[in-house]
């Protein structure tokens, strides 16, 4: 699908942004971004156009709408989003006929918003996947794990791939193909447009799909998406290839769940989030591993009663973890196809943030400020131009927290 249309900004402190599952976000400064998604539309799961990207000033809690416009993607479930220097790409996904492995970029630091499809790569690209997931490191984009399908050659050459024998009896008709779980990794470098398959070593983790991933220093980390009682935690050097996987030195565990997020807050510390239990239950508990220690710790925060899975999540100001949207209802389907895409998920439009490490002074009076600006409105108008500007912000994202 390819469109010229002029990108146009609506901005607005009153516009609602639509609730979503299954959204791709990111973090640029202050500025918390927001593409595409699912939510539901009287009682039908509806996908969330694709020429539209919204914009949350973290500071102000305001949000704005921004067109897009270029070779505009077909709306996508389950795709794959990642950020690199300015550009935002996503790979892979499924359309309204199937699955992907195609790649699209926009170049959001130039605010024209204007789509661009990824063509003339050279090497083999990746298998048509959904519910993978991508590490950003040295200008490369790693990708690893997911769903999909392979012809009867690939998967009799393919050492990475789990088979799904109940999709046999759901897509019969696709008799020289399989579908199932990977745990692949490719990596693609945008400069040349090139594919790669690099030859990793060590334990490699089961092939899997809708587990969470982030990148810490040279290694890439991932954990859960499998059906075990406690969750597994493996690493990748991104610079010899070479697995490990974590042993857990603590008397309590994370239960084993898929459809949550794991984030980077500092150089050794990982925080995971929500998700969808083993037993189909939503949940809403923080957890600190500790790559050092290898240890988990559960983290008490104010957000328990907001439960959450297929959520974004990024690392913000002062080592902050921003949660955006997701659902805090979930109902199995038994097609594994679309198991993931019940219509009857109660999606979430809100911003979460966990306070992961002691905020600074400075941070501590501005928030103060923020939040007690009516008792204290005389003395805020005592302070500099600037600091007055940086309170109104803060004051303006208080009363919008507020309302939701």
């Amino acid at each position: 699908m390819e469109s010229t249309e002029e990108p146009a900004a609506v901005t607005s402190q009153l516009l609602p942004v639509p609730p979503r599952s299954d959204h791709v976000s990111f973090l640029e400064g202050h500025t918390l971004y927001i593409w595409g998604g699912c939510q539901c539309v009287d009682g039908k799961e509806t996908l969330l156009p694709s020429n539209e990207i919204w914009l949350y000033d973290m500071e102000s809690g305001v949000w704005s709408l921004r067109r897009m416009g270029g070779d505009i993607p077909p709306v996508l479930s389950e795709t794959c989003g990642a950020f690199l220097q300015g550009v935002l790409y996503i790979f892979g996904g499924c359309n309204s006929n199937s699955h992907t492995n195609l790649v699209y970029c926009v170049d959001i630091s130039d605010g024209e918003y204007s789509w661009r499809k990824v063509t003339d790569t050279v090497g083999a690209t990746p298998s048509p996947r959904v519910r993978h997931s991508c590490w950003v490191y040295k200008n490369r984009l790693i990708y690893f794990g997911g769903y999909g399908c392979k012809t009867v050659r690939e998967v009799n050459n393919a050492k990475s791939f789990m088979v799904d024998e109940t999709s046999w009896a759901t897509i019969g008709s696709e008799s020289f193909q399989f579908w199932g779980w990977n745990n692949e990794v490719y990596m693609f470098e945008p400069e040349s447009a090139t594919w790669t398959e690099p030859q990793t070593q060590g334990q490699t983790p089961e092939p899997r799909a809708s587990h969470a991933s982030t990148t810490l220093g040279h290694k890439g980390y991932i954990c859960g998406g499998l059906e075990t009682k406690t969750i597994d935690i493996h690493c990748l050097d991104l610079v010899t290839w070479t697995w490990t996987q974590v042993d857990h030195q603590a008397d309590s565990l994370p239960r084993g769940r898929t459809l949550h997020t794991l984030t980077a807050v500092s150089d050794h510390k990982l925080f995971l989030f929500g998700g969808l239990s083993t037993s189909g239950e939503v949940l809403s508990d923080g957890w600190e591993f500790d790559t050092l220690k290898r240890e988990w710790r559960e983290r008490d925060h104010a957000h328990k009663d907001r439960l959450r899975l297929w959520h974004s999540a990024d690392k913000g100001r002062d080592g902050d973890v921003v949660v955006f949207g997701g659902s805090q209802t979930f109902i199995c389907l038994m097609d594994s196809v679309v198991a993931l895409r019940s219509p009857s998920q109660s999606h979430c439009g809100d911003v979460l943030v966990f306070q992961t490490q002691p905020y600074s002074l400075s941070r501590l009076c501005e928030d103060c400020l923020g939040k007690h600006t009516f008792s204290i409105q005389e003395q805020v108008s005592w302070l500099p131009a600037k600091l007055q500007k940086t309170i109104g912000k803060r004051i303006s994202y208080f009363r919008a927290s507020a309302q939701n």
